[in-house]
């Protein structure tokens, strides 16, 4: 199959669907797809990464609110290059204006839309949560549903990473919703990079000694990510058990968070690690992994946090809630700060090893279930009669 990947949030730059992209663009290779990842860029540009592997770029603005990114503004340009590519199959990655573009586009590929923003959990129930419930805020928000239910017409499939967020496109009125999960990168993660010396110079770093509980956040410093609510959870829980937080990240709010940690010896506000061998170490020589966002379509760090072997405490509405199946795994109120204060304190307090490691799935495995759906579509009499 030949596949062209609309992908909106592509930034060389970094990020989670960096990582997904160089990942999927060896994977397709490998299992003898062409795949095109068509993002937006600074410049025209074709580059070949391995045989049938190629990441294409029409020249785009950049996003006013994270120059890092740009966005597909010109419709004819982006149908001129699907045009061109001839694809089997397209997908879209964002629900926004790009998956509208791909829905307008004449061709007869199949078309698959890859959720891998869940924009009303990153915004509408972040923004009014605290007023409305769920179910008011998606009334009020019914033009969005609407959109949704267009595109699930438009395309052939609807992709989500996670059950929550699968449960949620059905309540709402889509009926082409599939969860092919994702999985972690292979051949870094595990708990056997678990490094006691290298948890004892990061608890130091935090003011404590290896006594304390080391608590390990990574992501962008972005408000959906909810870090200042860690940040206050984490020191508030200190008064009551020695706690140390370190943050792995970068964003344009860094030095918020760094204000918000209020010059608390026990928190740390990092730079982010771009050596994924070094991260793993790091993951794997931490206590728990701590998350506030409700608001992911999979969560990959809390997927190469379990991979790491350690415990979760993560919200329990989004992606990240999916990971948390162990007996030392913890779910608290998304969005409540005091919650959140209530469970790392009963983290803390448990202490038990890690007694059952499972293997993880693999990012690869995703690839050949989701290049398989793909397959089937491209066969099936249904779209041969159309």
């Amino acid at each position: 199959m030949r596949i062209v990947d609309v992908c909106a949030f592509y930034t060389p730059h970094g990020g989670g669907v960096r990582t997904y992209v160089e990942r999927k663009l060896k994977v397709a290779s490998a299992l003898g797809h062409e795949m095109i990842v068509l993002a937006p860029g600074a410049d025209d540009a074709v580059v070949e990464r391995a045989p049938g592997a190629v990441l294409a770029t029409i020249k785009a603005p950049t996003f006013a609110l994270d120059r890092r990114y740009r966005y597909f503004d010109d419709e004819a340009a982006l149908h001129r290059a699907l045009d061109a590519w001839r694809p089997d199959v397209v997908e879209a990655s964002s629900p926004w204006s790009s998956a509208s573009m791909v829905a307008r586009w004449r061709g007869d590929a199949v078309r698959s839309l890859v959720m891998h923003a869940d924009p009303l959990s990153a915004y509408a129930y972040r923004w009014f949560g605290t007023v409305a419930s769920i179910g008011v805020i998606d009334r009020t928000f019914e033009r969005y549903w609407r959109h949704l239910r267009r595109l699930d017409q438009a395309f052939d499939l609807v992709v989500t990473a996670s059950d929550n967020l699968t449960r949620r496109l059905r309540g709402g009125g889509l009926g082409k919703v599939a969860t092919i999960p994702m999985g972690v990168e292979p051949g870094y993660f595990s708990p056997e990079r678990r490094d006691p010396l290298l948890r004892e110079e990061l608890l130091a770093r935090c003011g404590l000694g290896p006594e304390a509980t080391l608590l390990l956040g990574v992501g962008r410093y972005s408000p959906e990510k909810r870090w200042s609510m860690v940040i206050d959870a984490a020191i508030a829980a200190g008064v009551h058990a020695p706690v140390g937080l370190a943050l792995v990240g970068e964003g344009r709010h860094g030095d918020r968070l760094i204000a918000r940690a209020g010059g608390s010896p026990h928190v740390v506000v990092g730079q982010p690690v771009k050596d994924r061998a070094r991260l793993a170490a790091i993951m794997a020589s931490a206590d728990a992994l701590v998350h506030g966002c409700e608001a992911e379509t999979f969560c990959m760090v809390a997927a190469e946090a379990k991979a790491s072997g350690l415990k979760l405490i993560v919200p329990d509405r989004g992606g990240a809630a999916d990971h948390a199946t162990g007996e030392r795994d913890r779910l608290y109120e998304a969005a409540d700060g005091q919650s959140l204060r209530d469970t790392i304190l009963a983290a803390a307090a448990d202490r038990r090893p890690v007694t059952l490691w499972q293997r993880p799935r693999q990012m690869d495995e995703h690839f050949a279930e989701l290049f398989g759906r793909y397959s089937a579509l491209c066969g099936s009499s249904d779209r041969e009669a159309a």
